[in-house]
């Protein structure tokens, strides 16, 4: 394990510890869940623009064969 030491505005602290009184869950193990759970989000989000990247050069390529395709007469 790494120690890391990191500055909590004073709103998220107090509510993280009010949410860990209910909860009776050590702070530690709350912060690491929820940076495992932003981590999750955050490949989620890059996954996704790299997806719709990809698909709009598809969509491009696909596009310019059907020109070419229409070009030489082969249509439907």
């Amino acid at each position: 394990m790494k120690i890391v030491s990191l500055k909590i505005d004073d709103s998220v602290f107090g509510e993280t510890e009010r949410i860990l009184a209910v909860m009776k869950k050590p702070r530690n193990r709350y912060i690491n869940d929820a940076i495992e759970y932003y981590n999750k989000h955050q490949k989620r989000v890059i996954l996704e623009k790299k997806l719709l990247k990809e698909s709009e050069l598809v969509k491009k390529n696909s596009l310019d064969v059907l020109q070419e395709f229409e070009d030489l007469g082969y249509e439907d």
